[in-house]
């Protein structure tokens, strides 16, 4: 499948960030992820090894192909770094005014062909073009978590988001070995319109006292067939991203359920935001990325 795009840009390097570099670099394109901060981006790489060794471990890959995915995987502090990229997949915090920073310097530097695909889960794909300097040319693209994994990629235009821009980076998705599905510009999208609240009752039940965590993931898993609990998925997202989501999802639709738990707010306070600190609503140890 031919797209016209080679060099993918990630911003952010947090959990999804790099899980949507795995992606891209797995699939053969060189892949550049971008971070304000080197700790962040050496995280990642040890996350990722980890993801990969895990990967050779189960023989799905050889140690050769790892090799290539790595070399075509670098990371760099330096925005000016990002501007070779045929499409950079923002990956940032759920917050409007830092999403318009990044886009607005990638803006100065990228070519004008550069498409900017944002990763949100829950605002506005049209706002968030509305700062980007060239709002034909952004789109939704937000991945499951963890992207490395979960094949849907929900896929997003904005108002002004020109057609031929919204196919390119559905063929590049496609590319990419992943599956998209195309999605109004509306709160949540598909997934977290629904995920969001639902992840919420089950936090309310732990602060009620209902049931402990495991027993309530047990129930969903066994229950409902899901392949994970809403706990454990909230500690792979991370319980400060849940208050971003929450936050930015009650924002705009004002439902009750949308509305962020006391608890999460305490265990953010008590450092427990999931598996990136080793502890959230169950413990952890190691430093490999989910799965493999």
């Amino acid at each position: 499948m031919t797209t016209g795009i080679k060099t993918v840009g990630i911003a952010g390097s947090g959990t999804m960030g790099a899980g949507i570099a795995i992606v891209a670099a797995r699939a053969g394109f060189k892949t550049i992820i971008y971070d304000t901060h080197e700790d962040a981006l050496d995280r990642a790489r040890t996350q990722t090894a980890g993801f990969f060794a895990k990967s050779v471990e189960r023989k799905k890959l050889t140690p050769a192909r790892v090799d290539k995915i790595m070399g075509d995987l670098t990371g760099t502090t330096r925005i000016n770094d990002m501007a070779g990229c045929d499409i950079v997949i923002e990956a940032v915090f759920e917050n409007l005014k830092v999403k318009h920073e990044v886009l607005g310097e990638l803006n100065k530097i990228c070519p004008p062909h550069t498409l900017f695909a944002s990763n949100t889960s829950t605002l506005s794909i049209t706002e968030i073009a509305a700062g980007s300097g060239r709002d034909d040319r952004v789109l939704g693209m937000h991945f499951c978590l963890p992207a490395q994994l979960m094949k849907l990629v929900e896929m997003s235009p904005g108002i002004r988001t020109a057609d031929e821009s919204f196919q390119q980076a559905w063929d590049f998705c496609k590319a990419m070995g992943q599956t998209p599905v195309r999605t109004k510009d509306n709160p949540g999208f598909i997934l977290n319109y629904f995920l969001v609240p639902f992840n919420n009752d089950a936090i309310r039940l732990v602060e009620t006292g209902v049931a402990e965590p495991a027993d309530i993931d047990r129930a969903i898993k066994v229950g409902l067939g899901y392949p994970m609990g809403p706990l454990e998925l909230l500690d792979l997202v991370g319980l400060d991203t849940q208050l971003l989501l929450c936050d930015a999802l009650y924002g705009v639709t004002h439902d009750p359920r949308a509305a962020c738990p006391p608890l999460v707010k305490r265990m953010i306070a008590a450092g427990h935001l999931g598996r990136k600190t080793g502890r959230g609503f169950f413990n952890y140890s190691g430093n490999a990325m989910f799965g493999g």
